[in-house]
Parts: structure tokens; sequence; C-alpha cells
């Protein structure tokens, strides 16, 4: 009965609790109480979906990676926007990126990652999940692309999930 009652995906259900508070019109008795039913219910209708919990090994990285990823998406940002500007032309490439993370979560959050960061997005990955197709607005070489999310992204990924 107590398991029933609990909430299956606790920093889900915060989130939504969070989201709930900040989309009302203030926090009353009310939307507080509104803001628990859902964050409860929620997380019970979807735990279908919910198959392996998150296997974070080292949580207390995500801070430093999520500060990076949002750097990058600003320099980024202003890198192709002069891009767009300047007379020269890009050269974009297709990449197939080799994977070495292997749980589903973290691949995803590769992915997202590439996708987020102006110049780049993630294409396709592989049945297998071993490669990721990844285009590239503006680069010299297949492995200036591999490098750079090899090491800004996919190593601490693997620190966080292995």
């Amino acid at each position: 009965m107590l398991d029933r009652l609990s909430f299956p995906q606790p920093w889900l259900s915060l989130i939504l609790f969070l989201t709930w508070q900040l989309l009302s019109e203030g926090v009353s008795g009310g939307s507080v109480v509104m803001g628990i039913v859902l964050a409860w219910a929620i997380p019970q209708i979807t735990h279908g979906f919910w198959p392996e919990r998150p296997a974070f090994i080292s949580p207390w990285r995500m801070p430093a990676y999520l500060l990076r990823v949002i750097k990058d998406i600003i320099v980024a940002s202003f890198q192709v926007a002069k891009l767009i500007l300047s007379p020269r032309q890009p050269r974009p490439v297709f990449v197939c990126y080799p994977l070495e993370l292997e749980h589903p979560l973290a691949i995803s959050i590769l992915a997202s990652t590439i996708s987020l960061t102006p110049g780049t997005v993630s294409a396709d990955i592989s049945d297998d999940n071993k490669l990721l197709l990844v285009h590239a607005l503006d680069a010299a070489s297949d492995e200036e692309v591999i490098d750079a999310i090899r090491t800004r992204y996919e190593k601490p990924l693997l620190e966080m999930f292995q």
C-alpha cells in the first residue's frame, strides 16, 4: 500500500511540482495541492514508460556538464552568426561518430546536446547503438568533429554513467 503512495520518479515529481507552481498565478493552497496531486499522479501513470532507473554513478558532475553545454551553445551561436555573415562558404560534413557510451539515457543526452549546440545536429543512430550520425555546418575534417564531441561531451557523460 505504501509503495503505491510513493513517488516512483522523485526528480520528475519535483520538476512537475515546481513547473506547476511557476505556471499558476501565484502560490496558494489550491495550487500547492494540485501541484502535489500532479507530481504524484503523472509519474504513477507514466511509470511503465520508465523501465530502468537512470544509472548515474556521479550525478554531482551534471551541473558542470550543463554549464559547459550552456557556454558552448552561446559560443557556437556567435560562431554560426559570424559564419552566416561572412562571405566564406561553410564546409558541411556528415560524420559517423563511434559511441563509447552504452546507456540509452547517456546516448540520448549526448545526441540532444549535439543538436542543441548551433551548427551541429545528431541525425541518426545505428540499430546497434554504436554509431551516431552527426551533421556539422562547418568543419575542417571528420576527426575535428569527433575529437570535439569526445572531449567536450562524451568523456564527462562516461564519467557520470559508467
